[in-house]
This record gives C-alpha cells, sequence and structure tokens, in this order.
C-alpha cells in the first residue's frame, strides 16, 4: 500500500512538472503570427507571455533585444522603427524553446470596422467586379478577419482566433471588398505592403464598440451594460429565445402542407399542382386585409429546356434576394438553401439534376415577419453556360402553412461594449496608420446622440492607442430605399449630415456614397467606389498629397446678397456641374416652421446660386435630403458627388 501511495505521488508530481514546462511556453497573441504586417517607421510593439523571470528575446531583421519576462507572466519588446520591406523571419526565444514567425512584411496596417457592409466579401460582389479574380497574386497585400466575438465582463488581451492571408486566387474571395479595393489603392499607389484587419459585424450599433468607459456618458446603454454583467442573465435569455423559435419552427413545419402532403411533397417531380394561384412578376408576396401573412410560401415554375444541359459544366441557379429563408429544388433535388434574407441567392447546380425537355423549379420561402417574397430588379435567371433563361415571369404559388409573426431574438452581442471588449480591445498593442470606420445603418433612428456616440469612440480608441490624432477615416451612409419625388423628412439624411458634421473632429475624412446604394438592398455590390474614395482621403490625410480633389464637393458657408443665396464648397477641383447633363437640382428650402419644397439652383463661377424670391424669411435649406436622393447631381470636376447638408438661413 506504502509503494503504491508513493507510486501515485511520483505520478502527481510528474504531472505538475509537465503543467509548469506547458506554462513555461512562449505564447504569442494571434495577431503575431505568419503573414503579418507590422507597421513601418514607428516603433514596433512584439508581445505575449511566458514564464515568469525567464529571459526572453528577440533576433529580427539584423535587430536583437532581450528582456525578463514579468512576474505575472507578460512581456513586452519594442524593436526600432523600421523601413517598409520584406519578407522576413522573427525568432523568438527562450532558454528552453524558440519561436519563429515567418513571412513577416512591413508597411501600413489598417484597422477596418462597423458592420456589414464592412465586412461584405469580395465573393458577394464578384458579380459586379469579375476582372478582379483573374491572376491574382499580390503577396504584399495581407488581410486578417478578426472573428466575432464578444463579452461584457472583462476586456480581453488576445483574440479567440484568426489568421493573416496573403492575396491570391485562393484567398480573395473571403477578404472584405472595402478592404480589398482601399489596399490595392493603397498598395498600388505607393508600392509599399498594407495589413488589413476587419474587426466587423454585421448589424452591430455603435454602441458595441465602446469603451466602458466612454459608455458612462451614456447612461441607459451604461445600465444595459450593468444588467448583462449579472450572472446567468444571458445564459437565461438565450434559452428563452431559443425554446420560443424552436416551438415556432416546430409548428410551421407539422403545419406546412409542402412537406406533409400524404401523396408527395410539393417539391417532388411527380407532384400535380391543384388550386395554385398565378404570380405573373416577381414581387414580395400579397398582403391578406392590407397586412402581411407570415409562414411558409410554396413557389413552382416549369422550364422548357431545348438542348441538352448535359453538355454544360458551369450551371447556376441565380434567385436574387429572398425575405426570408428560402430552399431551392430543381426536378426534387435540393440545390441550395439560405437561413436569412440579405445574402443574393447563387446556387450551383449539379450536374445531372437538369435534362433535356420539362424541369420543375420549387422554391419553399419562409417569411418570418413582415413582408416577404421575392426583392425586385434582383437577378432571378438560370445560366447554363453562356445561356440566360429568365425566371422572372409566370410562377405558380401556394400558402404551405400560415403563422403568427416568428418571435423575436435578443441580439446580446449586439449591447453595449461587448464587441469592443472581445474584438477591439485585443488589438491595441498593434501599431496601425489608421482606422476605416463604415457603420451607422443600425443608429439611424438616433442620430443625434450618434454624434456624441461617434465622437466618444473616435477619441476612445485613439486613446486606448495613445495616438491622439490617429487618422480615422470613415463612410457617409449611401443611397438606400424608394426615390421620393417630393422632399422628405429622413432618418438616413439626419445620419449623413451628422457624419458631415463630424469631419469637424480632427483629423478625420469621410467618403461621400450617396451615389453607389442601391434602392432595393441595404448592402450594395459597388464597394470599389467606396475602398476607393476613403483611399481619396488616405492619400490627403496620411500620405500628405496636395493636389485634390479628394472627395465630393463639400459646403463650406452661405451668404445672402441681394435676395440671392450663394453657396460656396470645398473639393471642387476645377469647378462644379452636375452629374447628368440636366439642370441642377436636390435643394430644398422652408420656411420658419414651414414644409419643405424644391427650389431651383444654379452653378456660376464655383458657387450655387439660388434665387430667394418669395422667400423673404427662409429657415432653412437641403440639399439631397432624402434617404435615397437620386434627384440630387452636384458633382465636382472629379464627378465625385457633393455630401447632403442642412443649414440655417439668417
Amino acid at each position: 500500500m506504502i509503494l503504491l501511495r508513493q507510486f501515485f505521488l511520483m505520478i502527481f508530481i510528474l504531472i505538475l512538472g509537465l503543467g509548469k514546462e506547458c506554462l513555461a511556453e512562449i505564447r504569442l497573441p494571434v495577431l503575431i503570427s505568419d503573414g503579418m504586417v507590422l507597421q513601418r517607421n514607428v516603433p514596433i510593439s512584439i508581445w505575449g507571455w511566458g514564464d515568469a523571470n525567464k529571459i526572453i528575446k528577440i533576433d529580427f531583421n539584423g535587430i536583437n533585444l532581450a528582456k525578463k519576462i514579468n512576474e505575472d507572466g507578460t512581456w513586452e519588446l519594442i524593436l526600432p522603427s523600421m523601413e517598409a520591406g520584406g519578407p522576413f523571419l522573427m525568432k523568438i526565444s527562450t532558454s528552453d524553446e524558440t519561436v519563429e514567425v515567418k513571412d513577416i512584411w512591413i508597411g501600413d496596417v489598417w484597422l477596418c470596422s462597423g458592420q456589414s457592409n464592412m465586412e461584405t466579401t469580395m465573393e458577394r460582389v464578384e458579380p459586379m467586379f469579375p476582372e478582379e479574380f483573374i491572376s491574382v497574386n499580390k503577396p504584399q497585400i495581407r488581410y486578417f478577419d478578426v472573428p466575432d466575438d464578444y463579452t461584457f465582463t472583462e476586456v480581453k488581451s488576445d483574440l479567440k482566433g484568426g489568421k493573416w492571408k496573403e492575396l491570391n486566387e485562393e484567398n480573395i474571395r473571403s477578404y472584405a471588398a472595402v478592404a480589398y479595393f482601399f489596399a490595392k489603392n493603397i498598395n498600388g499607389k505607393y508600392s509599399v505592403p498594407v495589413g488589413m484587419i476587419n474587426a466587423s459585424v454585421g448589424g452591430s450599433p455603435i454602441q458595441s464598440w465602446l469603451r466602458e468607459e466612454d459608455l458612462k456618458q451614456f447612461p441607459k446603454d451604461y445600465e444595459e451594460v450593468l444588467y448583462f454583467q449579472k450572472p446567468g442573465v444571458i445564459e437565461k435569455i438565450e434559452k428563452t429565445d431559443r425554446d420560443k423559435i424552436n416551438q415556432w419552427r416546430q409548428e410551421l413545419l407539422s403545419k406546412d402542407l409542402g412537406l406533409t402532403n400524404l401523396d408527395s411533397p410539393w417539391f417532388s417531380p411527380e407532384f400535380q399542382p391543384n388550386d395554385w394561384e398565378e404570380m405573373n412578376s416577381l414581387d414580395l408576396l400579397p398582403l391578406e386585409n392590407s397586412r402581411p401573412v407570415n409562414g411558409v410560401y410554396w413557389f413552382r415554375k416549369e422550364i422548357h429546356l431545348d438542348f441538352d444541359p448535359a453538355d454544360y459544366t458551369n450551371v447556376k441557379l441565380l434567385l436574387g434576394t429572398l425575405v426570408d429563408s428560402d430552399e431551392a429544388y430543381l426536378n426534387g433535388v435540393s440545390v441550395g438553401n439560405t437561413g436569412y434574407r440579405y445574402p443574393p441567392r447563387r446556387y450551383n447546380v449539379p450536374a445531372g439534376v437538369l435534362k433535356m425537355g420539362k424541369n420543375i423549379l420549387t422554391l419553399r420561402i419562409v417569411s418570418e415577419r413582415g413582408p416577404g417574397g421575392f426583392i425586385t430588379e434582383k437577378p432571378y435567371q438560370l445560366e447554363i453556360g453562356d445561356q440566360i433563361i429568365d425566371l422572372n415571369n409566370r410562377w405558380e404559388y401556394k400558402i404551405g402553412a400560415k403563422m403568427p409573426e416568428a418571435p423575436s431574438q435578443t441580439s446580446i452581442r449586439f449591447k453595449p461594449m461587448g464587441l469592443y471588449n472581445a474584438m477591439i480591445a485585443p488589438l491595441h498593442n498593434f501599431q496601425i496608420k489608421g482606422i476605416l470606420w463604415y457603420q451607422g445603418e443600425s443608429n439611424v433612428v438616433e442620430a443625434k446622440v450618434y454624434a456624441k456616440q461617434f465622437a466618444a469612440l473616435i477619441e476612445g480608441w485613439r486613446d486606448e492607442w495613445k495616438r491622439p490624432k490617429l487618422p480615422f477615416l470613415y463612410v457617409q451612409l449611401p443611397n438606400f430605399m424608394e426615390v421620393s419625388s417630393e422632399p422628405q423628412e429622413s432618418g438616413w439624411a439626419e445620419m449623413r449630415e451628422t457624419q458631415r458634421k463630424s469631419l469637424e473632429i480632427s483629423n478625420t475624412g469621410m467618403a461621400i456614397t450617396i451615389d453607389v446604394g442601391e434602392a432595393n438592398d441595404i448592402h450594395p455590390l459597388d464597394k470599389k467606389s467606396v475602398g476607393d474614395r476613403l483611399a481619396l482621403q488616405a492619400q490627403k490625410l496620411v500620405y500628405g498629397e496636395k493636389i485634390g480633389p479628394f472627395s465630393g464637393p463639400l459646403f463650406e458657408k452661405a451668404k445672402v446678397q441681394k435676395g440671392k443665396l450663394f453657396l460656396t464648397f470645398k473639393e471642387t477641383g476645377k469647378g462644379l456641374s452636375t452629374s447628368d447633363s440636366e439642370s441642377l437640382s436636390g435643394f430644398a428650402i422652408a420656411k420658419e416652421g414651414g414644409e419643405f419644397q424644391w427650389i431651383p439652383a444654379i452653378i456660376k463661377e464655383h458657387k450655387v446660386i439660388i434665387d430667394l424670391q418669395g422667400f423673404d424669411t427662409p429657415g432653412k435649406l437641403r440639399y439631397a435630403w432624402a434617404n435615397n436622393p437620386k434627384s440630387a447631381n452636384l458633382i465636382n470636376s472629379a464627378g465625385l458627388p457633393a455630401s447632403p447638408f442642412e443649414i440655417e438661413l439668417k
């Protein structure tokens, strides 16, 4: 028995010894890894964790540094400022081990952040920019996608994962499109390696990216933080939400006649429809008593092919954008499904599914809340080689199950501070050139408080990077939703005005994008214009370029003289003009407390002139003040659109 106890004691001591050795291993943050880009021309922090009091050494680009690891197991070594170049190898070692970090470049590092339009990938925009995917090989451009993560109870010191990706044919589709076009522009103009770090989450409001100390300025948001810090709160909410949505989905499945039909499911080629209604052209689903009907809708269409599709290897089914989720069947075979409304449906059709003669396309669309169905003016077609079969017209449909609205789910990760703690805080030691920000859609209804939150975010992030003038470049929201023929009140316009006024914050720049949006899609495909216009701002604010213009016209001042209003703009280049050869439009005026109405304007000698006849006491003037200000056509000599604005007239 004594020998047995001694044996187990020896095993226990051995395990403890192995554990200590494991703790002694050099551990680097996820960002400091193969393929990274380090910021040029500034001292570079390299940090990590290891065994207390051991000596940690770095050998990099002819530089050797060493110091003792701190008592708490943390360490940091500062490399001196270096010029652009690479690739390099870094060796980090103690007396016990050596870690190598390979393929390192020194150049410019930019942090991207925001919501879905900042994380939209090149794969999503490929139909608009197919030429970008040909012969892609730019090893000096690297991309790091920060994994989605959140926490309310700690400020994390490291990311939960991620890796640096070289720009090549294998990786380009996973690059965020704005980051890609920005990096390509900067690398092409300055021949400098570029690293893009993207910490963005679709749907996220600005509050989720603020530090705790900054949130204290906003009591309502800070109270929410304190609530979600309580033990068990998140787990309880998640369970309640999960149970409700699971119950809704189970009831939906049990009621769905298209799946429970005794003869055959409605997607089966053998199924014979009876009493189905017709939809001549694809659109949102019909209303019932002026209200949307939620549940399952089945759509069916016959497609006749007068050739053998087996001769073609590249067959795609494009189904635009569907609200909310869908599954598509061709001749009874599922060829694709999407679980939520926003992504474009681009399904690859496997070989052998289509046949010469009659084919049956069936869609099962689930509408969870609000109007469901098809978003118009999107591509609905079957592509077989170079042949395109239009699918917009002549469908049959039938309701498979009516349901109440699906229960909403609590977006816990969007609560204040959570994304900052997990996705931004771990980046602070990593030196960057500047920040790109594309966000605001989720805060459109609260533009006034957004102005203060945006300023707090910029100041807070600059404080954490210990750079009071860290360049901060952002995107003004694009045009979206239906065009109005009359002046309108607009939350989107209010947000754009907040963003325009935020240029008063030092060392900020704004990309104007009111001409690159899409009326029917909150995720417009033209991310090239966005990336290129952010790059123009970088050229001016960061790279010292002097010859512009670097943005569209920005309102500067107004002067009333002899009954006329003279408007002066910055960033006009060689002058002002209109984008469509039509007369200048998009200006609206209102008397004090009155409604806005359109007012003519002309361009003369680099100014916009408005005749105020009939407006003895004008109160406000607006330009491009609408959700989708299509009629606004003021541009500069570079063809860049003027920013919307609102001014008081005195």
